[in-house]
């Protein structure tokens, strides 16, 4: 999880900082220019992000500026038998959060779902090719790689097992990502590479110790 953790990161940075300067707009997940428009699932995920990170703010709110929102979300004065939860999320909608807080709660779905073949035209050929600029890869070899890195995250957040050849196939698709991310060919001492790299090796010792102790069972 460490390692996979480094690595979502690091797509999420490389996507977010390649799509702002694309878009050349401080709020590019919420107000895209014209030309663009998000998909439903994404923008579903976009919006569930905003909502989680306005959460985060309005939790750190004292009681008094809570209530102060409320000049915000009832300026005509707030109307007779609003619930707490209605009232709740009438003032969250007013609260401001930068686009970085957004980015923070959007998971690898949504991250791994930019390369997919419904985005080919409007990002991949358009800018997010310079995320992984070798020329010889497709937008489909980058897809495939993030997809088994974002299994192996689901199942060990579910804490089911990867092993055998998912496991392979897990550790080959994270050295393809730290190998390529924003160089034009692939290089195994690129920085994020280097930063992965004690805890693949240490990875790679324990699944050996593992994978060795299973088949003495058999």
């Amino acid at each position: 999880m460490n390692v996979i953790a480094t690595v979502e990161i690091a797509v999420r940075n490389s996507v977010g900082e390649n799509l702002a300067h694309y878009f050349g707009v401080d709020h590019w997940l919420t107000q895209t220019p014209v030309h663009f428009k998000w998909r439903e699932p994404e923008r579903k995920k976009i919006e569930q992000a905003l909502d989680s990170a306005r959460r985060a703010e309005y939790s750190k709110l004292s009681q008094a500026g809570k209530a102060d929102l409320d000049a915000l979300a009832y300026p005509a004065g707030r109307p007779p038998n609003t619930s707490h939860l209605k009232r709740a999320k009438d003032r969250r909608k007013r609260i401001e959060v930068p686009e970085g807080a957004v980015i923070a709660e959007l998971t690898m779905y949504f991250w791994k779902r930019l390369y997919g073949p419904e985005y080919d035209q409007k990002l991949w050929r358009e800018t997010l090719k310079r995320t992984f600029p070798c020329k010889k890869l497709r937008r489909a070899d980058i897809a495939v790689q993030l997809e088994k890195i974002y299994q192996a995250r689901n199942r060990l957040a579910h804490h089911e097992p990867v092993l055998h050849k998912r496991f392979e196939d897990t550790v080959a698709a994270i050295r393809f990502v730290v190998e390529h991310l924003e160089t034009a060919s692939p290089n195994p001492d690129t920085p994020l590479a280097e930063l992965a790299k004690a805890d693949l090796v240490e990875v790679g010792k324990r699944a050996a110790a593992l994978h060795a102790k299973l088949e003495a069972y058999r």
